[in-house]
Protein backbone atom coordinates (compact mmCIF):
# COMPACT_ATOMS: atom_id res chain seq x y z
CA UNK A 1 0.00 0.00 0.00
CA UNK A 2 2.83 2.36 0.89
CA UNK A 3 6.11 3.06 -0.79
CA UNK A 4 8.82 1.47 1.39
CA UNK A 5 10.90 4.61 1.05
CA UNK A 6 8.31 6.72 2.87
CA UNK A 7 8.99 7.80 6.40
CA UNK A 8 6.51 7.33 9.24
CA UNK A 9 5.44 10.96 9.02
CA UNK A 10 4.91 10.71 5.26
CA UNK A 11 2.78 7.58 5.70
CA UNK A 12 0.64 9.35 8.28
CA UNK A 13 0.25 12.25 5.83
CA UNK A 14 -0.91 9.84 3.12
CA UNK A 15 -3.45 8.26 5.50
CA UNK A 16 -4.69 11.71 6.53
CA UNK A 17 -5.10 12.64 2.86
CA UNK A 18 -7.12 9.48 2.19
CA UNK A 19 -9.31 10.12 5.24
CA UNK A 20 -9.92 13.74 4.28
CA UNK A 21 -10.79 12.69 0.71
CA UNK A 22 -13.30 10.11 1.97
CA UNK A 23 -14.93 12.65 4.30
CA UNK A 24 -15.19 15.27 1.56
CA UNK A 25 -16.60 12.71 -0.87
CA UNK A 26 -19.19 11.65 1.68
CA UNK A 27 -20.11 15.28 2.38
CA UNK A 28 -20.69 15.90 -1.33
CA UNK A 29 -22.32 12.62 -2.34
CA UNK A 30 -24.37 11.35 0.62
CA UNK A 31 -27.13 14.02 0.37
CA UNK A 32 -27.66 12.96 -3.26
CA UNK A 33 -27.41 9.23 -2.65
CA UNK A 34 -30.05 9.28 0.11
CA UNK A 35 -32.79 9.68 -2.51
CA UNK A 36 -31.97 6.32 -4.12
CA UNK A 37 -33.29 4.01 -1.35
CA UNK A 38 -36.47 6.09 -1.14
CA UNK A 39 -37.23 5.31 -4.78
CA UNK A 40 -37.61 1.63 -3.87
CA UNK A 41 -40.23 2.14 -1.17
CA UNK A 42 -43.69 0.63 -1.55
CA UNK A 43 -45.36 3.32 0.52
CA UNK A 44 -46.87 6.52 -0.85
CA UNK A 45 -45.03 8.66 1.67
CA UNK A 46 -41.28 9.17 1.46
CA UNK A 47 -39.67 8.53 4.82
CA UNK A 48 -36.83 6.69 6.49
CA UNK A 49 -36.50 3.87 7.33
CA UNK A 50 -37.95 2.15 4.27
CA UNK A 51 -40.26 -0.56 5.61
CA UNK A 52 -41.37 -2.26 2.39
CA UNK A 53 -39.18 -2.46 -0.70
CA UNK A 54 -40.57 -2.68 -4.23
CA UNK A 55 -40.27 -1.38 -7.80
CA UNK A 56 -43.76 0.11 -7.62
CA UNK A 57 -42.78 3.66 -8.52
CA UNK A 58 -40.52 2.58 -11.36
CA UNK A 59 -43.51 0.73 -12.78
CA UNK A 60 -45.64 3.87 -12.40
CA UNK A 61 -42.89 5.86 -14.09
CA UNK A 62 -42.77 3.41 -16.97
CA UNK A 63 -46.54 3.31 -17.48
CA UNK A 64 -47.25 7.05 -17.11
CA UNK A 65 -47.21 8.64 -20.61
CA UNK A 66 -46.44 12.09 -19.18
CA UNK A 67 -43.02 11.01 -17.97
CA UNK A 68 -42.29 9.37 -21.31
CA UNK A 69 -43.18 12.58 -23.13
CA UNK A 70 -41.02 14.82 -20.96
CA UNK A 71 -38.14 12.34 -21.23
CA UNK A 72 -38.41 12.53 -25.01
CA UNK A 73 -38.40 16.33 -24.82
CA UNK A 74 -35.32 16.28 -22.59
CA UNK A 75 -33.43 13.99 -24.94
CA UNK A 76 -34.36 15.97 -28.06
CA UNK A 77 -33.39 19.30 -26.48
CA UNK A 78 -30.21 17.91 -24.90
CA UNK A 79 -28.98 16.26 -28.10
CA UNK A 80 -29.75 19.28 -30.28
CA UNK A 81 -28.21 21.77 -27.84
CA UNK A 82 -25.15 19.53 -27.47
CA UNK A 83 -24.60 19.57 -31.23
CA UNK A 84 -24.89 23.36 -31.35
CA UNK A 85 -22.72 23.89 -28.25
CA UNK A 86 -20.06 21.48 -29.48
CA UNK A 87 -19.83 23.16 -32.87
CA UNK A 88 -19.67 26.68 -31.42
CA UNK A 89 -17.32 25.75 -28.59
CA UNK A 90 -14.91 23.91 -30.89
CA UNK A 91 -14.76 26.77 -33.36
CA UNK A 92 -14.25 29.26 -30.54
CA UNK A 93 -11.45 27.14 -29.05
CA UNK A 94 -9.65 26.93 -32.39
CA UNK A 95 -9.80 30.70 -32.72
CA UNK A 96 -8.62 31.27 -29.14
CA UNK A 97 -5.54 29.07 -29.59
CA UNK A 98 -4.42 30.73 -32.83
CA UNK A 99 -1.25 32.77 -32.53
CA UNK A 100 -2.80 35.97 -33.87
CA UNK A 101 -5.91 35.85 -31.66
CA UNK A 102 -6.35 39.30 -30.03
CA UNK A 103 -6.76 39.25 -26.22
CA UNK A 104 -7.43 35.51 -25.86
CA UNK A 105 -7.71 35.78 -22.08
CA UNK A 106 -10.43 38.42 -22.29
CA UNK A 107 -12.31 36.52 -24.97
CA UNK A 108 -12.12 33.31 -22.95
CA UNK A 109 -13.51 35.07 -19.88
CA UNK A 110 -16.33 36.45 -22.01
CA UNK A 111 -17.16 33.01 -23.43
CA UNK A 112 -17.20 31.49 -19.95
CA UNK A 113 -19.66 34.09 -18.64
CA UNK A 114 -22.70 31.77 -18.86
CA UNK A 115 -20.91 29.36 -16.54
CA UNK A 116 -19.98 32.07 -14.03
CA UNK A 117 -23.15 34.12 -13.67
CA UNK A 118 -26.12 32.63 -11.76
CA UNK A 119 -28.35 30.54 -14.01
CA UNK A 120 -31.41 32.54 -13.01
CA UNK A 121 -29.83 35.62 -14.60
CA UNK A 122 -29.33 33.67 -17.80
CA UNK A 123 -32.93 32.49 -17.60
CA UNK A 124 -34.37 35.99 -17.13
CA UNK A 125 -32.15 37.47 -19.84
CA UNK A 126 -33.02 34.66 -22.25
CA UNK A 127 -36.71 35.12 -21.56
CA UNK A 128 -36.73 38.84 -22.43
CA UNK A 129 -34.42 38.36 -25.42
CA UNK A 130 -36.32 35.41 -26.90
CA UNK A 131 -39.69 37.04 -26.24
CA UNK A 132 -38.75 39.75 -28.73
CA UNK A 133 -37.86 37.07 -31.26
CA UNK A 134 -40.95 34.97 -30.59
CA UNK A 135 -38.87 31.99 -29.43
CA UNK A 136 -40.37 31.48 -25.98
CA UNK A 137 -42.59 28.40 -25.56
CA UNK A 138 -40.70 26.70 -28.39
CA UNK A 139 -38.13 23.96 -28.83
CA UNK A 140 -35.90 26.36 -30.74
CA UNK A 141 -35.75 28.74 -27.80
CA UNK A 142 -35.00 25.91 -25.38
CA UNK A 143 -32.24 24.51 -27.61
CA UNK A 144 -30.60 27.90 -28.05
CA UNK A 145 -30.79 28.69 -24.33
CA UNK A 146 -29.31 25.33 -23.36
CA UNK A 147 -26.61 25.78 -26.01
CA UNK A 148 -25.53 28.95 -24.24
CA UNK A 149 -25.11 27.01 -21.00
CA UNK A 150 -23.26 24.11 -22.62
CA UNK A 151 -20.82 26.01 -24.84
CA UNK A 152 -18.43 27.08 -22.02
CA UNK A 153 -17.81 23.43 -21.09
CA UNK A 154 -16.82 22.66 -24.67
CA UNK A 155 -14.56 25.73 -24.78
CA UNK A 156 -12.74 24.63 -21.62
CA UNK A 157 -12.12 21.02 -22.65
CA UNK A 158 -11.26 21.67 -26.30
CA UNK A 159 -8.99 24.62 -25.49
CA UNK A 160 -7.14 22.49 -22.95
CA UNK A 161 -6.71 19.76 -25.56
CA UNK A 162 -5.50 22.21 -28.20
CA UNK A 163 -2.85 23.56 -25.82
CA UNK A 164 -0.97 20.30 -26.32
CA UNK A 165 -1.51 20.14 -30.06
CA UNK A 166 1.55 20.70 -32.23
CA UNK A 167 0.57 23.50 -34.61
CA UNK A 168 3.42 22.51 -36.91
CA UNK A 169 1.30 19.56 -38.04
CA UNK A 170 -1.38 21.93 -39.28
CA UNK A 171 1.21 24.07 -41.06
CA UNK A 172 2.72 20.96 -42.62
CA UNK A 173 -0.69 19.96 -43.95
CA UNK A 174 -1.14 23.43 -45.46
CA UNK A 175 2.32 23.29 -47.04
CA UNK A 176 1.39 20.01 -48.70
CA UNK A 177 -1.65 21.61 -50.32
CA UNK A 178 -4.38 20.59 -47.86
CA UNK A 179 -7.33 22.94 -47.63
CA UNK A 180 -8.26 24.23 -44.13
CA UNK A 181 -11.31 21.97 -43.78
CA UNK A 182 -9.41 18.89 -44.98
CA UNK A 183 -6.53 19.68 -42.64
CA UNK A 184 -8.93 20.09 -39.72
CA UNK A 185 -10.81 16.84 -40.32
CA UNK A 186 -7.73 14.69 -41.02
CA UNK A 187 -5.01 16.24 -38.85
CA UNK A 188 -6.51 18.29 -36.01
CA UNK A 189 -9.85 16.58 -35.41
CA UNK A 190 -8.53 13.05 -34.67
CA UNK A 191 -6.13 14.40 -32.05
CA UNK A 192 -8.57 16.69 -30.23
CA UNK A 193 -11.53 14.29 -30.51
CA UNK A 194 -11.30 13.21 -26.84
CA UNK A 195 -11.55 16.83 -25.74
CA UNK A 196 -14.49 17.47 -28.05
CA UNK A 197 -16.26 14.34 -26.80
CA UNK A 198 -15.64 15.28 -23.19
CA UNK A 199 -17.02 18.78 -23.74
CA UNK A 200 -20.03 17.39 -25.60
CA UNK A 201 -20.84 15.04 -22.72
CA UNK A 202 -20.65 17.89 -20.22
CA UNK A 203 -22.87 20.01 -22.47
CA UNK A 204 -25.37 17.15 -22.71
CA UNK A 205 -25.59 16.61 -18.97
CA UNK A 206 -25.88 20.38 -18.40
CA UNK A 207 -28.89 20.52 -20.71
CA UNK A 208 -30.41 17.26 -19.47
CA UNK A 209 -30.32 18.40 -15.81
CA UNK A 210 -31.23 22.07 -16.34
CA UNK A 211 -34.46 23.42 -14.82
CA UNK A 212 -34.09 27.18 -14.19
CA UNK A 213 -34.00 28.26 -17.85
CA UNK A 214 -36.84 25.84 -18.60
CA UNK A 215 -39.01 27.67 -16.06
CA UNK A 216 -38.70 30.84 -18.15
CA UNK A 217 -38.54 29.52 -21.71
CA UNK A 218 -40.48 26.26 -21.87
CA UNK A 219 -44.19 26.03 -22.60
CA UNK A 220 -46.40 23.09 -21.71
CA UNK A 221 -45.29 21.24 -24.83
CA UNK A 222 -41.59 21.73 -24.05
CA UNK A 223 -41.63 20.41 -20.47
CA UNK A 224 -38.40 18.58 -19.72
CA UNK A 225 -37.75 15.92 -17.09
CA UNK A 226 -36.36 18.35 -14.47
CA UNK A 227 -39.18 20.82 -15.21
CA UNK A 228 -41.80 18.13 -14.66
CA UNK A 229 -40.06 17.09 -11.43
CA UNK A 230 -40.13 20.69 -10.22
CA UNK A 231 -43.86 20.90 -10.89
CA UNK A 232 -44.42 17.62 -9.05
CA UNK A 233 -42.48 18.79 -6.00
CA UNK A 234 -44.55 21.98 -5.82
CA UNK A 235 -47.82 20.06 -5.76
CA UNK A 236 -46.89 17.06 -3.58
CA UNK A 237 -43.83 14.92 -2.92
CA UNK A 238 -44.72 12.08 -5.27
CA UNK A 239 -42.50 8.99 -4.75
CA UNK A 240 -42.33 8.75 -8.55
CA UNK A 241 -40.05 11.80 -8.41
CA UNK A 242 -37.59 9.77 -6.32
CA UNK A 243 -37.56 7.13 -9.06
CA UNK A 244 -36.99 9.79 -11.72
CA UNK A 245 -34.21 11.33 -9.62
CA UNK A 246 -32.52 7.95 -9.30
CA UNK A 247 -32.64 7.45 -13.07
CA UNK A 248 -31.18 10.91 -13.65
CA UNK A 249 -28.42 10.32 -11.09
CA UNK A 250 -27.51 7.07 -12.83
CA UNK A 251 -27.48 8.73 -16.26
CA UNK A 252 -25.36 11.62 -14.94
CA UNK A 253 -22.82 9.27 -13.36
CA UNK A 254 -22.49 7.24 -16.55
CA UNK A 255 -22.04 10.34 -18.70
CA UNK A 256 -19.52 11.90 -16.31
CA UNK A 257 -17.60 8.62 -16.25
CA UNK A 258 -17.48 8.66 -20.04
CA UNK A 259 -16.30 12.27 -19.97
CA UNK A 260 -13.56 11.38 -17.50
CA UNK A 261 -12.52 8.46 -19.68
CA UNK A 262 -12.39 10.71 -22.75
CA UNK A 263 -10.31 13.28 -20.86
CA UNK A 264 -7.87 10.66 -19.58
CA UNK A 265 -7.54 9.19 -23.05
CA UNK A 266 -6.85 12.62 -24.51
CA UNK A 267 -4.12 13.27 -21.91
CA UNK A 268 -2.61 9.86 -22.61
CA UNK A 269 -2.54 10.50 -26.34
CA UNK A 270 -1.10 13.94 -25.76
Amino acid sequence: MFDPSLTRAERLAVLATYAASILILGFLVLPIVTIIPLSFTHDSILSYPVERWSLRWYKVLWENPIWGEVLKNSLVIAVASTIVATALGTLASIGLTRRHCPAPGLLTAFLLTPMIVPVIITGVASYFFYTKLGLTNSFTGMILAHSILGTPFVVITVTATLQGFDQNQRRAAYSLGARPWFAFTTVIMPQIAPGILSGALFAFITSFDEVIVALFIAGTEQYTLPRQMFSGIRENLDPTIAAVATVMITVSIVILALAQYATARGQKNG
